[in-house]
């Protein structure tokens, strides 16, 4: 780095953003950049380490060590520093083709691994990296990728999402004519109703895609491969075939109750509220004046807390099975992994400034849903404690401490327990023991059919996504030019 004293002379400084009191007026993005010259003062920071653990992109103990698809971060970051704009988009786009969705909605692993994130703040370099691609945009640096020739041969992709759109993008660049096929009526599957506009605006999402389809990528909405004779028509047509469609399958809480009006999945809520949006201009109404209730603890379950607060739900609870957690990192969690710490997320920022307490409820399980003549009017619920049975902490039920908790609506944040069964039986391939798609570098137990995404790994990150679908791409390029070494 040319500034070696950057990360001592300058603290963290991040994001503008609106008052949570403010921003709840509207779904718009409340984030913004700061001025150049501050983010060039926030990529001086990066401190020239030597081992630059931000980039490694790997998994260990089940946690993220660094950027996966391994952005070459310091070098941008040095590029930031001496105003080259340019280079620096040069080199971001080297290893990730859509740093504009990354740039908003990543949470980051690789400025956990930061070496600055040892004793001090780490290096904002999820913000650095949305510097460089929407100055790049507003320099009309980002530009068509249209290959010079095409090689003759064709790929379907099944899905929209983050992975589908990826491995498109890279076929393409390879010379590949390639149509990405969506069942729902925009792209962008979990980009486009997945996530809110608050974290990533839609118009970011047809910005990329306007410039795929000027590439040469074909994308046909309303084109659901949801039978055999639809499966068999394009595997005729095409000489091979990715499936990217997600692990769509929600987690389901089979209680007493569950069939009552009220209580859904917290991605149709979402999806609800965003088709709403785009189609009226005015989000959903399904929380308005309600008491809602969210079951579970992670990113869609915030997304769940920061559309309901704008619906105006009456009042807001979320339910976690574990414990809070620290302020700092435990001894089994130590750098350079992803923290594992007690942070408020927007959405509970939110709630908190809107109704003066925070709708964070920690070691609860729910154990019926309870209404009355069909409609949900709340939940029975039990403490749990963590014991340790064989080394391992495991939740147990406290005795006695039943309560209800009033709601009318309840929104189930649980997860996702891989593919829809209709992929296995229309596509004739095998799915794994987690309900994933079962395969062999990217090749499922069928010719010609390939995966990546979250119907390959499982609900993961949207930078996983990314890694996994240009990976697949350049997999199903070796097979169907028989590349192997």
């Amino acid at each position: 780095m040319a500034n070696p004293r950057g990360f001592l002379d300058f603290k963290r400084v991040d994001l503008k953003k609106i008052a949570p009191l403010e921003r709840i007026k509207s779904y718009k993005e409340f984030a913004f950049l700061n001025d150049k010259k501050t983010q060039q003062e926030q990529a001086s920071r990066c401190m020239d380490c030597g081992v630059a653990f931000c980039q490694t992109g790997v998994l260990e103990q089940g946690r993220d060590i660094g950027c996966p698809l391994k952005n070459l971060i310091p070098e941008w970051n040095d590029n930031i520093y001496k105003s080259e704009w340019q280079q620096a988009y040069e080199r971001l786009s080297l290893t990730n083709p859509f740093p504009e969705f990354t740039g908003r909605v990543c949470p980051a692993p690789c400025e956990d691994s930061c070496v600055c994130a040892i004793n001090t703040q780490s290096v904002t370099i999820k913000n650095n990296e949305l510097a460089i691609i929407e100055n790049a945009f507003e320099q009309k640096w980002v530009r068509t990728n249209t290959p010079k020739t095409y090689n003759g041969k064709k790929v379907a992709i099944v899905g929209s999402g983050p992975a589908g759109l990826a491995c498109a993008n890279e076929l393409n660049s390879l010379g590949y004519k390639v149509v990405v096929f969506e069942r729902s009526d925009r792209i962008g599957g979990l980009l486009m109703y997945g996530i809110p506009d608050m974290k990533l605006e839609k118009k970011v999402i047809e910005r990329r895609v306007k410039l795929m389809k000027q590439s040469g990528v074909e994308f046909r909405v309303k084109e659901n491969i949801d039978s055999k004779a639809k499966a068999n028509k394009i595997l005729k047509e095409f000489d091979a075939v990715v499936l990217a469609t997600g692990a769509s399958k929600a987690i389901d809480l089979d209680i007493e109750g569950r069939g009552l009006q009220g209580v859904m999945f917290a991605v149709d809520f979402l999806t609800q509220n965003t088709k709403t949006l785009l189609d009226t201009g005015k989000g959903g109404t399904l929380a308005q004046d309600k008491d809602v209730l969210i079951i579970g603890s992670g990113d869609t379950s915030v997304d769940c807390v920061a559309v309901a607060t704008r619906q105006g739900a009456k009042s807001i609870t979320r339910f976690e099975r574990s414990p809070k957690k620290p302020l700092k990192r435990v001894s089994d969690n130590p750098w350079p992994l992803k923290a594992d710490i007690f942070t408020t997320d927007y959405g509970l920022e939110e709630a908190i400034a809107k109704y003066n307490q925070d709708p964070r409820k920690y070691q609860k399980m729910t154990k019926k849903f309870i209404g009355k003549n069909g409609k949900l009017e709340g939940v029975l619920a039990v403490d749990l404690k963590q014991v340790k049975e064989n080394g391992r902490l495991v939740n147990i039920e406290i005795p006695n401490s039943e309560k209800f908790y009033k709601a009318d609506l309840v929104l189930l944040a649980i997860g996702f327990s891989g593919c829809e069964n209709e992929i296995k039986e229309n596509f004739a391939i095998e799915l794994n023991s987690k309900n994933n798609i079962k395969e062999r570098n990217f090749q499922s137990s069928r010719e010609k059919v390939f995966a990546c995404g979250d119907a390959r790994i499982g609900q993961s990150l949207v930078v996983w996504a990314i890694k996994d679908g240009v990976e697949c791409a350049l997999e199903v390029h070796r097979s169907l030019f028989n590349l192997y070494s």
